[in-house]
């Protein structure tokens, strides 16, 4: 069976996540889409609030 892809509004809440965990600021935010960019932002506050707590280290 094929692998299928993952649905496009996790993949910007992964990378958004990602680009959280790195530190870097939400205005490189990529996505142009309404739905797609409040996902990539989502995922960036998650990261952002968790580095707040000290659980990644820079």
């Amino acid at each position: 069976m094929k692998r299928q892809k993952r649905d496009r509004l996790a993949r910007a809440h992964a990378k958004g996540y990602h680009a959280g965990v790195l530190g870097r600021a939400k205005e490189v935010c990529p996505f142009q889409q309404v739905d797609a960019k409040s996902s990539w932002l989502g995922g960036w506050r998650d990261a952002y609030e968790e580095r707040s707590h000290g659980l990644f280290m820079k």
